[in-house]
């Protein structure tokens, strides 16, 4: 390890001497790790990244010069419909898709590097329960459902397949999420085809280009956002890795979406039938001003234009269906062939520019008191996994529904939107009108009929094990004909009614 002398000496060079301001009064064992931390920093590295992010906060914001005239929807042939599709056209890509899985040639990749400060939990999104009758977690919820995914595809085609399941953590969120899936058992996946790793920290820096401490003995430091996915794949041969098992296609999902569908097959399937290299699902955006990222064109070119980078005038503008003319919302839900993650990581990563993201960082001051400021002090500087469109031979989009495939839990039950309770609700309605479609019914406490409509909360709790159904298939045997009282639940066992 270099001496304080070699590491202060670096440190100087690029104008980040405070870091070591209070070393002389560490004890041994944290001075130790405050040396080897800053050792690992390379200087010119350190001052380019200090300078970058000083520089991006200082840019005034809004959308780019002439946007509005370089922006085009997606050509419609490099867009699929779940709902504007016909039935034969999505089962066609329902069967592509159970083919590949079959064969073992799609895994998934979830993106679980960030906190939950948000959600205001001092643990990974990944473990929170938003209060299931199951008191299921994110995570156990997307292993079943990898579990059933694998076997309907076993079923179709008579073999035992698998899905391995990639997962990015950060700093943060390694340790945690590793205790968490061995105390579960891995939720009943073989632990082989569970793959943590991990991506890369990046200090936080202060408005006037400094490296920030977080403590007297360690630099603050962030993920490098979803789009460190391209170095952290490198950094563990994860590319190698899914090459020794025959993987070819990757299906790239954010952690908070408890609706999500891993490894569909009737997106991978609509994107290997396209022979597309890189594609993203949307939903249509909900009105104009959503706060949500379109997937569009800019001069020609597949990308995601952020919210607040498209004037009111641009995102009102209807298409000749009378829907919006910018309407797909980016859902953070991506196919890649494993051979565009290797170009990508090769050749492409380095010309990814990073975003500004300005938080509240707690700091010691200079008398070394922990400060937690009230208002944002600190950029963090990120890299968006989307950014990589724009390097793909042939990118699609696939266009699902809103109500069945997404509903992100960001925020804490405070806010409006995005919380634990939409979150609940929204699985709640969707096992509700699976059941109802399956030939269930719901009465009342007076034997009265509930109504079919869900409104702010569905008529009768009825949560289904994704054991038991991925997307709403093979509920008739457990359903059909009989008559419930809320709440129950549906999985492996049976229904079973949960009392009061």
């Amino acid at each position: 390890m270099a001496s304080e002398q070699d590491v202060r000496a670096r440190l100087q060079r690029v104008g980040q001497e405070h870091l070591l301001r209070f070393c002389a009064e560490l004890a041994p064992g944290p001075r130790a790790a405050l040396l080897a931390e800053l050792e690992s920093l390379e200087p010119e590295a350190l001052r380019e990244h200090c300078q970058r992010a000083a520089a991006a906060c200082a840019r005034p914001p809004g959308p780019p010069p002439d946007l509005a005239t370089r922006l085009r929807p997606l050509p419609p042939e490099r867009v699929g419909s779940v709902s504007r599709s016909d039935s034969e056209r999505r089962r066609l890509w329902e069967e592509e898709g159970f083919r590949q899985i079959a064969l073992n040639k799609v895994a998934v990749l979830l993106l679980a590097g960030g906190q939950g400060t948000r959600l205001g939990v001092a643990y990974p999104k990944g473990m929170y329960q938003v209060g299931l009758p199951s008191r299921k977690t994110l995570y156990q919820l997307q292993a079943e459902r990898i579990r059933r995914v694998q076997q309907l595809a076993g079923e179709r085609h008579g073999v035992r397949c698998t899905v391995p399941w990639y997962v990015m953590t950060s700093e943060f969120t390694l340790g945690p999420t590793a205790e968490f899936f061995k105390q579960h058992d891995f939720f009943h996946l073989d632990p082989d085809n569970v793959v943590l790793f991990e991506q890369r920290m990046l200090p936080v820096v202060t408005f006037d280009g400094k490296a920030i401490l977080e403590r007297k003995d360690k630099v603050a430091m962030a993920p490098d956002g979803n789009g460190g996915l391209y170095c952290a794949l490198a950094d563990h041969q994860i590319l190698e890795d899914m090459e020794r098992r025959g993987v070819e296609f990757v299906h790239v999902y954010c952690v908070d979406n408890i609706l999500v569908r891993l490894a569909d097959p009737a997106f991978v399937g609509f994107c290997v039938l396209q022979g597309a290299d890189c594609g993203a699902k949307v939903v249509e955006k909900a009105y104009p001003e959503e706060p949500v990222g379109v997937v569009c064109q800019v001069d020609g070119v597949p990308q995601v234009v952020e919210y607040s980078e498209i004037s009111p005038e641009t995102a009102g503008l209807r298409a000749p269906d009378g829907g919006l003319l910018y309407r797909a919302g980016n859902i953070c839900n991506h196919f890649f062939t494993r051979r565009f993650l290797r170009e990508v990581t090769g050749k492409f990563e380095p010309l990814l520019k990073p975003h500004v993201a300005v938080k509240k960082v707690p700091y010691v001051d200079d008398e070394g008191n922990l400060v937690k400021p009230l208002t944002p002090n600190g950029i963090k500087m990120e890299k968006f996994v989307f950014d990589v469109f724009q390097f793909a031979e042939k990118f699609v989009a696939f266009e699902v529904l809103r109500d069945e495939e997404f509903s992100p839990l960001k925020n804490a039950d405070s806010a409006d939107r995005d919380t634990p309770t939409t979150a609940r609700r929204a699985l709640l309605a969707q096992h509700y009108r699976w059941a109802l479609q399956a030939g269930a019914r719901f009465l009342d406490a007076h034997g009265a009929r509930r109504p079919e409509l869900p409104g702010e909360e569905p008529p009768a709790v009825c949560e289904i094990s994704p054991l038991v159904s991925y997307s709403g298939e093979g509920l008739e045997a457990y359903l059909q004909g009989r008559e419930f009282q809320s709440p129950v639940i549906l999985d492996e066992s049976g229904v079973r009614a949960l009392g009061p």
